[in-house]
């Protein structure tokens, strides 16, 4: 059970951080602020270090990983480009980028409380996202 859950919530941190890093480079070209550019980019790069983290986990476990559901990726990007169609100010992409780390935030929390069995250490990852997406919305929150 222990091992299931562990790979079950590793596979949810992999989507997640792959539909947060896919939505950061979306968005980039179109921010103005380059102190808001530099706070995505940050961030995207503890995306992608946490990501090494989860894949070097995922292969002790000989598991490929999970990508991000085809709906969901469709229906962020359908949001992202009309949005960004009607206006395309930071203003428009903070909230984008905040909706989606609030989305993140609630799923990884189901995803902790549905996997209760697995280890500390896929845990501990899950609760580093967490924060990160918290961090970045905060961060944000003067380009609203």
């Amino acid at each position: 059970m222990i091992e299931q859950d562990t790979i079950r919530l590793l596979r949810e941190c992999d989507a997640g951080i792959k539909m947060g890093v896919e939505a950061i480079d979306e968005v980039m070209n179109d921010v103005h602020d380059s102190g808001f550019r530099k706070c995505l980019k940050g961030c995207r790069e503890k995306h992608s270090d946490l990501e090494e983290e989860v894949q070097g986990l995922l292969e002790e476990y000989h598991d490929k990983g999970k990508e991000p559901g085809p709906v969901a990726k469709g229906m962020s990007w359908m949001k992202t480009n009309m949005k960004l169609a009607m206006d395309e100010s930071d203003q428009t992409i903070a909230d984008l980028v905040t909706d989606g780390c609030n989305m993140g935030v609630k799923s990884l929390h189901k995803y902790l409380n549905q996997y209760k069995a697995a280890d500390e250490k896929s845990k501990d990852i899950t609760k580093r996202l967490i924060r990160l997406e918290e961090k970045l919305v905060t961060d944000i929150r003067q380009y609203l």
